[in-house]
């Protein structure tokens, strides 16, 4: 599903500056901010503006907006030091994969070594 905003949905009230966050990144498209519960010393979130369910309803609807939010996952893993060292992107669709709020949105983790497989 694609909608401007979703009533309820907390990313699109951080999106509409209604509920607060520590923003790291912004454009036309996306928004980028801090993870509340960060998993590693850096943990950004990169949403899209206008709501969609997750990943899949995205890349079914917009393929050009999904390429503008793994553009901006790239451009905070570079504001964020962490192109020489490495970083993990991560989006997770639906419940059995760890999707835990129903707004799309890519995690931007790094600061420390990784392992594999997460958990």
């Amino acid at each position: 599903m694609t909608t401007l905003s979703r009533p309820g949905c907390l990313f699109c009230g951080i999106v509409s500056g209604d509920i607060p966050a520590d923003v790291v990144l912004q454009d036309t498209q996306t928004v980028a901010f801090r993870d509340i519960s960060p998993a590693a010393p850096t943990h950004v979130l990169v949403v899209p503006r206008d709501h969609h369910d997750d990943l899949a309803a995205l890349s079914a609807s917009d393929r050009d907006l999904t390429g503008a939010l793994m553009a901006a996952a790239t451009q905070v893993a570079a504001l964020e030091g962490l192109t020489d060292g490495g970083y993990r992107v991560v989006l997770n669709t639906g419940v059995d994969g760890g999707q835990t709020v129903g707004h799309v949105h890519a995690h931007v983790l790094g600061g420390r070594s990784l392992t594999w497989p997460p958990g």
